[in-house]
C-alpha cells in the first residue's frame, strides 16, 4: 500500500475483537480512504461483508526474550465463531501427520528395525478400500510413511493422507486431539472418496518391509474396525448444512442445503494450536505437547516449510506446482511470491468454497514472527460440488493481502529479539 497505515490501527479495523454493527461498519471505510486505492478484489471485497464471506481470523504475534525463549502475545481475533461450521479440508492433514509419527515412534521402542522409510504395502478387507504397494513419486517406487508425511504436507496430497488414515485409525486420531486439548475437533473420514457409514471405520491392513521385494517382514497391522459413535467435538456448530443447492449423483442439482453432519470437524482455534504444539512446542504444555522426538518435530517443520521446487523427492515442476502453492496467506496460492528471507510454516485447506490456511511465519532476519490463521467462504451461488467457488477472484487474491498486510505491519515494528532456531539459518 502506499500509504500503510500503523499496526495498532490495522488491529483495530482487520482483527477487531468488537461485533458491534458500527464496528463492521467502519472496515470498508478504513480500506476506502481517499488516500488508498480502491479494493474491490483483496480485503475490501471481504471485510465489507465479512458475514456473507463467513470470514474468521486469528493473530498470535511471538517475541522472543534474551535467552531467545518465544512468548505469545494474547491472540487479536476478528470475527471467530466457534459454532459456524466451515469444513476444515486439508487443514486436518497436520493431525494425521502428527499422529502418524507419534504412533511409527511408539513402535519403533519395541520394533526398532520399522522406519519412516520402511517399503509400505496397503492392503484390503473392506469394501471400496484400495491396496498401494507402487508410489512412483518415490526414489525407490516404494510407498512409506515418510513420503506419505512428505508429500501431503507440501502439495497436500490426498490418498497420502489416506494412507495415514488407514495407519493411525480413527480412534487413535480422535484420542490424540482429546489429549493435545483439541476439543472442537474431530475426525471421521477419508477426503475425497466419498467416505461414509460404516467405511469410514474399517481401516485396511498393512505390512511394511526392510526391503523393496517385500521379503523381509518387519511389522504387520491387520485390518481394524472401530465400533463407537461418532465423536461429536465439544462446541457443536450450531448448523452443519451448507448452501441453497448442492450437484448430487448423475450431475443432478438438488434444491437444498448441503448436511455435512458426517464430515470432519475443527475450529480456527483449535486448528491454531495444533500447529503452534508443533513449531513452538515449548508454549504449550507438556501434556498438550506430540509426543515426538527432536528428529520427528523436525521432520514436520521441513515439510510445513519447504516449498516444492525445494523437493528432491517426489520432485515437482514449476508449472503444476508454483513455489508457494500451498501457501495461501502472502503467496496466493501460487499467484505471489514470498518476501525474501521468509520461511511459512502451514497447512491450507480448500474445498466446498472454503479456503483456509493455518501458518507460522518468520522473517529471521528483521526479528518478525507470528501466527496467522484465517478461513474465508466463497461461494457467491450458494451450490456446492459445481466447481464454480470464486477462489481465484475472491478468495486467494483476499488471503495474499491478509497475509501481506500483518507481515507489513510487523515488519515496521521494532522486535527486541530475534527468532531462533526454526527461523534462523
Amino acid at each position: 500500500m502506499k500509504h500503510p497505515l500503523k499496526f495498532p490501527l490495522i488491529l483495530l479495523a482487520l482483527l477487531s475483537l468488537a461485533h458491534s454493527a458500527s464496528a463492521q461498519r467502519a472496515l470498508p471505510g478504513w480500506l476506502a480512504r481517499p488516500d488508498t486505492p480502491a479494493d474491490t478484489a483483496g480485503l475490501g471485497r471481504v471485510l465489507a461483508r465479512p458475514d456473507f464471506y463467513r470470514l474468521q481470523v486469528s493473530l498470535v504475534r511471538v517475541r522472543r526474550d534474551a535467552q531467545g525463549r518465544p512468548h505469545l502475545a494474547r491472540p487479536l481475533t476478528y470475527r471467530l465463531k466457534p459454532d459456524e461450521y466451515f469444513y476444515p479440508a486439508s487443514t486436518v492433514k497436520l493431525a494425521g501427520a502428527v499422529f502418524a509419527l507419534e504412533k511409527l515412534e511408539r513402535l519403533q521402542r519395541t520394533t526398532p528395525a520399522l522406519t519412516a522409510d520402511s517399503p509400505m504395502r496397503t492392503d484390503t478387507a473392506f469394501q471400496k478400500q484400495t491396496p498401494a504397494w507402487v508410489d512412483s513419486s518415490a526414489d525407490n517406487r516404494r510407498a512409506s510413511l515418510g513420503h506419505y508425511i512428505h508429500k501431503m504436507l507440501i502439495v497436500s496430497d490426498n490418498d497420502a493422507y489416506n494412507r495415514l488414515y488407514e495407519f493411525v485409525g480413527p480412534e487413535e486420531l480422535n484420542a490424540g486431539l482429546r489429549r493435545l486439548g483439541l476439543r472442537r475437533a474431530r475426525l471421521t473420514h477419508r477426503l475425497s472418496v466419498g467416505d461414509g457409514e460404516p467405511r469410514w471405520r474399517h481401516t485396511n491392513p498393512l505390512r511394511f518391509f526392510a526391503d523393496t521385494a517385500g521379503r523381509q517382514l518387519v511389522y504387520a497391522q491387520p485390518a481394524a474396525y472401530w465400533p463407537a459413535p461418532r465423536p461429536a467435538p465439544g462446541v457443536e456448530p450450531a448448523s452443519m448444512l451448507l448452501g441453497q443447492a448442492y450437484i448430487g449423483g448423475q450431475d443432478q442439482r438438488i434444491d437444498k442445503p448441503l448436511d455435512l453432519s458426517d464430515k470432519n470437524v475443527f475450529s480456527l482455534p483449535d486448528l491454531q494450536l495444533l500447529l503452534r504444539a508443533v513449531v513452538l512446542p515449548e508454549t504449550v504444555p507438556p501434556g498438550r505437547r506430540p509426543q515426538l522426538s527432536p528428529a520427528g518435530y523436525e521432520r514436520l517443520r521441513l515439510s510445513l516449510s519447504q516449498l516444492p521446487p525445494q523437493s528432491r523427492s517426489p520432485r515437482y515442476d514449476s508449472l503444476h506446482y508454483p513455489s508457494t502453492y500451498c501457501k495461501f496467506l502472502l503467496g496466493g496460492g501460487g499467484i505471489a511470491r514470498l518476501p525474501a528471507g521468509v520461511r511459512v510454516f502451514n497447512k491450507i485447506g480448500q474445498a466446498y468454497g472454503f479456503l483456509i490456511d493455518n501458518a507460522y511465519v518468520v522473517d529471521a532476519a528483521h526479528g518478525v514472527e507470528f501466527l496467522l490463521a484465517a478461513v474465508v467462504y466463497v461461494n457467491a451461488d450458494g451450490v456446492l460440488n459445481d466447481d464454480k467457488y470464486d477462489y481465484d477472484k475472491v478468495g486467494f487474491p483476499f488471503l495474499r493481502d491478509l497475509g501481506s498486510r500483518v507481515y507489513e505491519a510487523e515488519l515496521r515494528r521494532r522486535a527486541p529479539r530475534r527468532p531462533k532456531a526454526i527461523g534462523a539459518n
